[in-house]
């Protein structure tokens, strides 16, 4: 395959994102694994592993939606490099514990156990409520000055 061309998981996935609208994940996630290998080097193994049985493939098979696939991957690889659970923050605000399989519509945030680590954006929406653009500012960014009103 040349460099111009795509993989046909590479294709799938670009299609379902231009489909749903959602944010690619992928570079986040990139950078999840490198800060992994830096830590964990069998525990990044491990994910490298994942990603090709667990995403790769079955999108090359066409066996799942590559989307849920990408978010499934991303919420192992936060909790192999943060220990600790994902939740689910509802368009109120309210966060309950993540069950499978991930919706891109809803802001999924890794919780690591050691409260010093910020939350994780697994996935976050196209376009977040105000209720979860502020748990995104206060539990990620760690900003706790709500903006200015207009």
């Amino acid at each position: 395959m040349s460099e111009t061309e795509t993989s046909p998981a590479e294709s799938r996935f670009a299609r379902r994102l231009e489909e749903t609208g959602a944010r690619d994940p992928r570079e986040f996630y990139r950078g999840l694994l490198r800060d992994l290998k830096e830590a964990d080097l069998e525990g990044y193994e491990e994910m490298v592993a994942s990603y090709r049985t667990d995403v790769v493939t079955p999108i090359e098979d066409d066996e799942g939606d590559p989307l849920v696939l990408w978010l499934a991957f991303g919420a192992r690889v936060a909790g192999r490099l943060h220990p600790g659970r994902a939740v689910v923050v509802g368009e109120d605000g309210q966060a309950t514990p993540f069950a499978p399989p991930p919706d891109h519509r809803q802001l999924l945030l890794h919780l690591p156990d050691d409260v010093k680590t910020r939350a994780i954006p697994v996935g976050i929406p196209a376009d977040p409520t105000p209720a979860q653009a502020a748990t995104l500012d206060l539990l990620v960014r760690g900003r706790t000055r709500l903006p200015e009103s207009a």
